[in-house]
C-alpha cells in the first residue's frame, strides 16, 4: 500500500529478524510508528498524511507480522518477548542514523513502546501508548469482565497448535472478526488495508508467530515487568484511548499509567479500538501537540 511520493520501503537485518518497513517525509524529526495485532504497518496509513510533513516516519512490520521475518519459536516464547521486537526496532532506528526517536505503538506496538521505553531510556525522548493498559496490570487484575472481553488473550496462548489449527481453518473470517468486534459500530477499513491484512495474516506461519506474541506476554514478558516492578518510564508519556472500547470501560486509564510512568497526560478519543484507522486526524493533532 503506497505511503505517498517521499516514502520507500526498506527490509533491515536486525540481530534477531529482518525487518520490512517503510519510512519517509519531510521533516527530520524521527518518529517511530508500531502497529497492533492482527495487522501490519499499514493501519497507519491515514495517520501519515497528517503527521509526514513533520517528521521521518518509520512503520516497521514488527517480527512475526506482515512480511518481516518469523523466527523460530523457542519453549520460553523469548523470540517473541516484547524485549526481542524492542531490540529489533532500536536496531533499526540506528540503521536509519537515528540514535534518538519518538515512538508511538497501538495495541501489541503499545506493549512494545512501554519495553523501548524502559529498556532504551536513553534512546527514546518521547512515547505514546494507544488503548491499552500495561500487561502486568491487566493480568494482575484478571476478572470474568477481563476474560470474556479479552478472550484471545487466553485463546492464543493455548499450546500444542490449537488455536493455529482453528484459526488456519478460516483466517479471513477470524481477522475481520476481530476488527469488527473491537471498532466502534461507525468504522470503516480501507478495503485495501483490510486485503492487505489478509493477505500477511493468511500464512500458518504468521499464525503461529502471533500466537507466539501472545503465549510470550502471558510468560516471559511478565517475568521482565516483575522484575521491573515500581520502576517507572523516565520520558513523557501520551495515553489515548478510544471511549467506546473495553479499556475505556474497564479502566481509570491516566491513573492505572501513572503507577508505571513519571509523567503521563492523555485523553479518549470518540472512536473503538482502531484509533490510527477510526480517527487519524484526532490521533495526529494528539501526537503533534504532545510532541510540541
Amino acid at each position: 500500500m503506497n505511503f505517498g511520493e517521499n516514502f520507500k520501503e526498506a527490509r533491515i537485518e536486525t540481530s534477531g529478524a529482518a525487518i520490512n518497513l517503510v519510512h519517509g517525509g519531510q521533516g527530520r524529526q524521527p518518529l517511530l510508528l508500531l502497529h497492533g495485532y492482527p495487522q501490519t504497518h499499514v493501519m497507519w496509513h491515514r495517520v501519515v498524511p497528517f503527521l509526514a510533513p513533520h517528521f521521518h516516519i518509520v512503520c516497521p512490520d514488527l517480527r512475526g507480522y506482515g512480511d518481516s521475518e518469523r523466527p523460530p519459536s523457542d519453549p520460553d516464547h523469548s523470540a517473541y518477548s516484547k524485549r526481542a521486537m524492542a531490540s529489533d526496532m532500536a536496531q533499526v532506528m540506528k540503521e536509519l542514523g537515528h540514535e534518538q526517536f519518538l515512538v508511538a505503538g497501538h495495541d501489541r506496538g503499545a506493549r512494545v513502546a512501554h519495553r523501548m521505553a524502559l529498556d532504551y531510556p536513553e534512546r527514546v525522548s518521547r512515547a505514546c501508548v494507544m488503548d491499552i493498559a500495561p500487561t502486568l496490570h491487566m493480568f494482575n487484575h484478571t476478572d470474568q469482565q477481563f476474560a470474556t472481553g479479552y478472550y484471545h488473550w487466553f485463546f492464543l496462548i493455548q499450546p500444542d497448535g490449537l488455536p493455529e489449527r482453528m484459526i488456519g481453518c478460516d483466517p479471513e473470517y477470524y481477522l475481520t472478526e476481530k476488527l469488527k468486534r473491537w471498532s466502534g459500530p461507525e468504522a470503516q477499513f480501507d478495503p485495501d488495508a483490510l486485503a492487505e491484512y489478509v493477505r500477511c495474516f493468511s500464512e500458518p506461519a504468521a499464525i503461529h508467530a502471533s500466537c507466539e506474541d501472545y503465549r510470550a506476554a502471558a510468560t516471559i514478558d511478565l517475568k521482565h515487568d516483575e522484575q521491573d516492578r515500581g520502576r517507572k518510564i523516565e520520558c513523557p508519556l501520551l495515553v489515548l484511548w478510544g471511549n467506546q472500547g473495553f479499556v475505556h470501560r474497564t479502566y481509570d486509564v491516566l491513573e492505572v499509567w501513572r503507577g508505571y510512568a513519571k509523567q503521563v497526560e492523555g485523553q479518549a478519543l470518540d472512536c473503538g479500538h482502531f484509533l490510527p484507522e477510526e480517527a487519524p486526524e484526532e490521533v495526529a493533532r494528539a501526537l503533534l501537540g504532545f510532541i510540541r
